[in-house]
């Protein structure tokens, strides 16, 4: 697991801005979603994958915490599938122009559908009432990358939860699309994974500050049962 260390500045200048060190912790678990990012064997399996983050297989336990957590207190689990299709190679041809022909074959070869590089991780909980959605873009919040965000709010969804990999490509850049797309944004610390700690670290220091929260997955599991009480006293 990744050693998050986030320096005492940084909680101070979050503390001054917006008066407190996690201004989201007062969710509603029934309108909160968990976005898990790219957790399939493209990025995860060696011999598969094109791409592969070996502390990804380590952040799987606190993933599916998470989800067993958020389903048991309203919330739904919304698993992303990096996808490459043909119109990748005109839409997005960037992209290829600056990678090399072996690594891009790689890529198409682990992330087109049907492919066992495609395929979400075994070791993953997923369930019949989750959802998988596929993403064309590193976020999967950005217009024509897939239709997360309309899903989201057709659902009544306003709070979402990234994990995922990696840290500072899919994960950060998801999450900084969905908060400005107007989504409550957490990003999970020991949820996502990265190449090394020093990028997983700056990924999630320069969201903190001015894009959303960072917590762990202790945390916001008690936020998720703490609030789910509350909304029930208020019902009843």
């Amino acid at each position: 697991m990744h050693n998050v260390e986030f320096p005492a500045s940084v909680t101070e200048r979050k503390i001054k801005r917006h008066g407190t060190d996690h201004p989201f912790a007062d969710l509603d678990p029934a309108r909160t979603a968990l976005v898990v990012i790219d957790l399939q064997n493209g990025f995860m399996m060696h011999g598969v994958g094109h791409a592969v983050c070996d502390m990804a297989p380590k952040v799987v336990p606190n993933v599916n915490r998470l989800a067993a957590a958020l389903r048991e207190t309203g919330g739904k689990v919304f698993w992303i599938q990096n996808t490459h299709d043909e119109a990748c190679l005109t839409e997005w041809s960037v992209l290829n122009s600056y990678t090399s022909p072996e690594q891009t074959a790689k890529r198409i070869e682990s992330m087109s559908e049907g492919t066992k590089g495609h395929a979400l991780w075994d070791g993953l909980d997923v369930r019949p009432e989750d959802e998988a959605v596929k993403k064309y873009r590193f976020s999967a919040f950005l217009q024509g990358s897939s239709d997360l965000p309309a899903i989201l709010r057709e659902q009544g969804y306003d709070t979402v939860l990234i994990v995922g990999t990696v840290t500072n490509v899919c994960c950060d850049s998801s999450a900084r699309d969905a908060m400005m797309l107007n989504f409550k944004t957490i990003m999970v610390s020991d949820g996502c994974a990265a190449t090394n700690d020093e990028e997983h670290n700056a990924a999630l220091i320069a969201f903190y500050l001015t894009f959303g929260d960072v917590m762990t997955t202790d945390e916001l599991i008690a936020c998720m049962h703490a609030n789910a009480d509350t909304q029930t006293r208020k019902a009843s």
